[in-house]
């Protein structure tokens, strides 16, 4: 065939090509489209052309049991593998984790992060810290709430006789038979000047608080702590007894909602 016979065909089957009917193609497969330059091969198996991810990801992040046992009951197989972290208060379930036969992606995850609650942290915070006589005071009229024993009333009047008695000396402490603590005073306040008087505060309390958000209530036992200044002051504080073990505790009860409402195991420590 000539050259210019050749270029001729070559025309027909362009002009061929552009007089066809474009053809529709199938969302969610692989083709070969013949052009003008050559085969040309379109993957339309990809989640922008069929709008579907390839398969599920991500962390999701929940904050108490129940929104834990929601998400995995919607998303859990039975391959999939839980681990609780009490150093960082984590339970991880693995959704998509290895099967016995196969290898799967394990990048979609559940993660209860537990948030301690505003109340333990404030208690924590002033945990074995001595404060001044107000600001004393005012610690246990704002969380009169959690104070259990003594009654929150009975409470509220010890605050409220350590506010009385702060233009006072106080001059000596004194344990009595009943556990409590007596300190004596001589007020300082010219109108009383030389008038004596007593504070009697027990030698402890009971606190509740919930360590998480969303968990259960727990009882602490505080202890009275004091100083008597060179000066004549006063300082007051608590020392809990062994919070530590009450937050083990507390999440060692969480993990074992969370066993109750799965069937598959929890395990202790973390994914890979």
């Amino acid at each position: 065939m000539s050259i210019d016979a050749t270029d001729n065909a070559r025309t027909l089957i362009t002009f061929a090509q552009q007089a066809a009917a474009p053809v529709a193609l199938e969302v969610g497969k692989y083709h070969v489209v013949r052009t003008a330059e050559g085969f040309r091969t379109v993957d339309l198996t990809t989640p922008e052309h069929t709008g579907v991810p390839e398969r599920k990801a991500g962390t999701t992040t929940v904050r108490d049991t129940t929104s834990f046992a929601a998400y995995f009951a919607k998303h859990a197989d039975p391959d999939t593998e839980v681990y609780a972290d009490a150093d960082r208060l984590t339970v991880t379930a693995v959704l998509d984790a290895h099967t016995p036969a196969a290898a799967r992606w394990s990048g979609h995850r559940l993660v209860l992060h537990l948030r301690k609650s505003d109340a333990w942290s404030q208690w924590m915070r002033h945990d074995g810290q001595l404060m001044q006589q107000e600001q004393f005071a005012e610690f246990l009229e704002d969380h009169l709430p959690e104070l259990l024993k003594p009654s929150a009333a009975d409470m509220l009047e010890i605050a409220q006789s350590i506010q009385g008695a702060t233009k006072v000396e106080w001059q000596n402490s004194t344990r009595l038979a009943s556990g409590q603590r007596q300190f004596q005073f001589v007020e300082t306040v010219t109108a009383k000047a030389g008038q004596k008087g007593q504070l009697v505060i027990p030698e402890t309390f009971t606190v509740g608080l919930v360590p998480f958000e969303g968990s259960a209530g727990y009882e602490l036992t505080a202890r009275f702590r004091y100083r008597l200044g060179r000066d004549g002051g006063l300082s007051l504080g608590y020392k809990l007894e062994r919070p530590d073990d009450v937050l083990r505790t507390a999440f060692a009860d969480v993990v074992d909602t969370i066993d109750g409402d799965i069937e598959q195991p929890v395990m202790n420590g973390t994914p890979a």
